[in-house]
């Protein structure tokens, strides 16, 4: 007789969760996946990922109507955006995806799914809707929530956060904005093409603060073109209900402001969705960032792994995919494999996008890494001009052994051509490699070609190299003097 009713348990149906279940079914392993909302997907599906890029891309052909006289065309009559349109075609796509996250097909691969609240009794065993359920190992995976920060009024004051942005029975007139990071600042975007008047205030010294300096402040610079303000190194004193808007007091250096919208969106980091576990009981180790994890994403109790936003590493639905990844390694092979992040890409869906593998200069700095730049600016790519996309470039990081770091790219579709970077760091791939492969013209990834080919440039077109050839071959030097430049 089985001492466990299931070979893994997974609480949490997101992206982390169903990766584990699908492989985990598939492989012939007993599956219990527990979600507790009524459907499965997690916050992407409903409340991230999903619903954000299809507004994004809502926003982005409003903002081409809007502006066709740039591209050659006559003024469009381009009438108010209906919301409600705008959200039904966010749940067409949601609904779409959802055939797929369905717990009848992971029924069918073999995984048992069930809904509620669960709550561990035992580190083997969990409570749910009043029966138990015993497994071998458990996999946390139970995602994230907003952070409501303590600000004073904010209890009594409506406003909204992830969960509800994309069903809004309107759009607002005005938006406020509390947090600089990659959802605030999408949606700031996406909100001000489609007509708010929006407002973004961020406690710190630049909006996407994990990216560099320079990438975030020209992203900033476009949104400000745009239409949105900016107030950085802002303090929330207090917020407060207006009846028709909302009242936000901020303080910057020894300047008082008072704010005005008709929403205020909180989008000020996130929480670990860990509290109604009941883990206290059963001594697993977290606070509010995450779990407490080894490079096997085991907790301290050894059989318990995390996976997704309750690692409290990188918050991203292809994180907690390769996290399921490890998971399944280490659960159901039981073969040791570790998380590595070192070349772990992301991608803020602004426009222009702004994408990252590996470290950035910031980051070079504070692990005191000598390193080097290498960059080249989109307006000097063809088919960016063509598009009438100039603004952004690409940075090349390399160490002092002339090896990459890291690459960020700003600029048009910036998320697809970080994934030559992602095959190249990833593999191996010398730079001699791409800077010499053929890639076709006109196209945008001619610039990953393009920055490679800047760095051997530089040793190719030398002073030695050309002295080296004049004495082999009698080459005669140059055949043309430019004029000199008048003053």
């Amino acid at each position: 007789m089985a001492k466990f009713d299931f070979d893994i348990g997974i609480l949490g149906g997101g992206s982390g969760g169903l990766t584990i279940a699908a492989g985990a079914a598939q492989l012939g392993t007993k599956t219990i996946l527990i979600e507790k909302e009524q459907e499965l997907g997690g916050d992407c599906l409903h409340f991230g990922c999903v619903p954000s890029k299809t507004l994004i891309r809502t926003a982005h052909v409003y903002h081409l109507m809007r502006n066709a006289r740039r591209y050659g065309l006559p003024a469009a009559d381009v009438h108010p955006v209906d919301f409600r349109d705008v959200v039904g075609r966010i749940r067409s796509v949601i609904g779409t995806i959802q055939k797929h996250d369905s717990a009848e097909r992971f029924c069918r691969l073999g995984a048992r799914v069930e809904f509620g609240r669960p709550e561990f009794v035992d580190e083997h065993t969990v409570r749910l809707n009043g029966d138990t359920h015993s497994a071998r190992c458990w996999v946390i995976a139970t995602g994230s929530s907003p952070d409501i920060p303590p600000i004073e009024g904010l209890d009594k004051t409506p406003y909204i956060t992830n969960r509800e942005i994309f069903y809004l029975d309107r759009l607002p007139a005005s938006l406020i904005t509390l947090g600089g990071g990659p959802i605030a600042i999408e949606m700031a975007q996406a909100f001000s093409r489609l007509g708010t008047r929006v407002t973004v205030v961020q406690r710190g010294d630049q909006i996407l603060n994990r990216e560099d300096r320079d990438m975030a402040d020209q992203v900033m610079s476009v949104l400000s073109t745009e239409g949105a303000d900016f107030h950085l190194n802002a303090e929330v004193l207090r917020v407060r209900d207006l009846g028709s808007e909302r009242e936000v007091v901020i303080r910057k250096g020894s300047e008082t402001l008072n704010l005005r919208a008709e929403v205020i969106l909180v989008a000020a980091g996130r929480i670990a969705n860990l509290d109604s576990l009941g883990l206290g009981r059963i001594g697993v180790q977290f606070d509010r960032r995450g779990l407490k994890l080894d490079n096997r994403l085991r907790t301290n109790i050894k059989h318990i792994f995390g996976a997704g936003d309750v690692t409290g590493s990188y918050l991203f639905t292809h994180a907690a995919g390769y996290e399921g990844g490890i998971v399944l390694s280490n659960a159901v092979f039981r073969l040791p494999r570790k998380a590595n992040y070192t070349l772990f890409p992301w991608c803020t869906y602004t426009d222009p996008e702004l994408a990252s593998i590996g470290m950035n200069e910031s980051m070079a700095r504070t692990a005191g890494v000598k390193y080097a730049v290498w960059s080249e600016a989109f307006r000097e790519n063809d088919r960016s001009l063509a598009e009438g996309e100039e603004i952004g470039k690409i940075k090349m990081i390399l160490d002092e052994k002339e090896r990459p770091l890291g690459v960020q790219i700003l600029g048009p579709k910036a998320g697809d051509l970080l994934a030559e970077w992602v095959a190249v760091l990833n593999g191996g791939v010398r730079l001699a490699t791409l800077a010499s492969a053929v890639h076709p013209y006109p196209t945008l990834g001619e610039i990953n070609k393009r920055v490679a080919g800047n760095f051997f440039a530089g040793k190719l077109f030398s002073d030695t190299v050309r002295k080296g050839l004049k004495f082999f071959f009698s080459l005669r030097g140059r055949a043309c003097e430019a004029a000199e430049e008048r003053p």
